[in-house]
């Protein structure tokens, strides 16, 4: 994957957090929205749309990939300052970039978001997000949180 490809899955998974939130719901309803010819696209549309505020395109794809508004609220209750969806976007590319093989890149953001890791980072009350990258990579590759 290019430095540009890397902006561009970084991006993606940043406009991924950022639907979430907006939408409340778990990250896997997002990318499952989108599936992988979605998720693809937007890879590809990426070097524009950075260009677009980040709303903009959000409410493009709730438009057009019909994304309910969910439940999965993480952001309310939280007694402290959450972390940017920039934030998390970066955290997610990394692992992305971590755990796939060569050219499965768009494969393995499908299998994180999926996967319960997906929901650990994204529950702000627990501070799962502020673990070590590689803590998190380890406990996605073993399914479950390593102790």
């Amino acid at each position: 994957m290019t430095e540009i490809n890397k902006d561009d899955l970084f991006y993606v998974c940043a406009l991924i957090e950022f639907t979430a939130r907006k939408t409340k719901n778990r990250r896997k309803v997002i990318v499952n929205a989108l599936g992988i010819e979605g998720i693809t696209k937007q890879l590809c549309d990426a070097q524009v749309n950075h260009c677009l505020s980040f709303e903009q395109v959000s409410e493009e794809l709730i438009e057009y990939y019909k994304i309910p508004t969910g439940n999965f609220d993480t952001i309310s209750n939280c007694s402290y300052q959450i972390p940017s969806f920039i934030s998390i976007g970066r955290l997610y590319s990394y692992m992305i970039l971590d755990c796939s093989e060569k050219g499965q890149e768009t494969e393995e953001l499908l299998k994180i978001f999926n996967s319960f890791i997906s929901d650990e980072i994204s529950d702000f009350r627990t501070g799962v997000y502020f673990e070590n990258p590689s803590y998190l990579e380890c406990s996605y590759q073993e399914g479950y949180l390593l102790e």
